[in-house]
């Protein structure tokens, strides 16, 4: 057994007004699996399950909101918010993920990925203060300096004291979810954020995870430019944050980052040390390219076949 390597539909999608096509391209680059990532417009429907139908195509996984809500256009996975206190707001998150779970099951997908919310700041988000630092201290080492560090301790000691009731809001939409993700048989991927406001903090999954009473259908969602670029913050340390997760790992979101922080970039264009990453694949995991739109085809196979060298690598029965 060796892991599924998938392509993100979030590549393609908005090239594409029928599914079939859009599944198909991807299929004809030699994957034998897609993500359907959160750009998947209601127009596209009927052709992907007719292309799941024909087995031109598997998904291995959905990302969360899939499909779009209606009147939705475009990409907008963060439309609604679990962590998000407003009654509308909260029902509709509600709705749209059910909806999201019931569709990965008629997919026969193994994985939702969901991002859980983002803490809100009335006038000042101390992310902008890191920001800030950095631009006006063009020559300091970052993460490294000793006055970026105490701006840095700073801004998280303002994210912890923000963050409580946000967090608990988020913990209890978990639970309005997580049975009905067991029911059908799908794993809530809890994927990790590269913004400095958006939940969870990093350091917290483990404790998320773990924490979880029975039935226990969530798991860690790896991304790799999104812990990339919070290593760059000295928000995490990308291998020790594997480390501390990788019981709980569903699968990854592959992809690079440019040494200007551009990310979604093609594998091997950046400086993401992915024989690091690859260490802690593991038989089950979904491993899912998830490239900009701007990659380019041979860029794509290129990936593709980086991955699968390292995938060969480590599991080479």
């Amino acid at each position: 057994m060796k892991p599924i390597l998938a392509l993100s539909t979030c590549w393609n999608s908005f090239r594409h007004t029928d599914g079939h096509a859009m599944l198909r391209e991807i299929a004809d680059l030699g994957f034998t699996h897609a993500e359907l990532s959160h750009g998947i417009r209601i127009v596209l429907l009927p052709g992907v399950i007719r292309a799941v139908e024909e087995g031109v195509i598997k998904i291995s996984s959905t990302h969360n909101f899939c499909p779009l809500p209606t009147g939705i256009t475009q990409s907008a996975p963060n439309l609604f918010e679990p962590s998000s206190r407003d009654h509308r707001e909260h029902e509709q998150w509600l709705r749209h993920t059910k909806r999201s779970l019931d569709f990965a099951l008629q997919m026969k997908a193994r994985v939702l990925v969901m991002h859980l919310g983002s803490v809100k700041f009335f006038w000042l988000n101390p992310a902008g203060k890191l920001k800030a630092f950095v631009r006006n201290n063009p020559t300091a080492t970052v993460p490294g300096s000793t006055a970026y560090q105490a701006v840095l301790r700073k801004a998280c000691g303002k994210l912890r004291v923000r963050m409580v009731p946000y967090w608990d809001q988020v913990l209890a939409s978990i639970e309005e979810v997580r049975t009905y993700a067991h029911q059908r048989g799908i794993a809530l991927g809890f994927e990790n954020r590269e913004k400095f406001e958006e939940l969870p903090v990093d350091d917290d999954f483990e404790a998320l995870i773990a924490g979880m009473t029975q039935p226990h259908s969530a798991g860690y969602w790896h991304d790799t430019g999104h812990a990339d670029i919070k290593q760059g913050l000295g928000l995490l340390e990308h291998r020790q944050h594997l480390e501390k997760n990788v019981e709980r790992l569903l699968g990854f979101h592959l992809h690079d980052v440019t040494a200007d922080g551009k990310d979604h970039q093609a594998i091997g264009s950046g400086r993401i040390d992915f024989n690091m990453i690859s260490t802690f694949w593991r038989p089950h995991h979904l491993l899912t390219l998830e490239l900009s739109p701007r990659v380019k085809v041979e860029e794509v196979m290129a990936s593709k076949r980086r991955i699968e060298g390292l995938v060969h690598a480590r599991f080479p029965a």
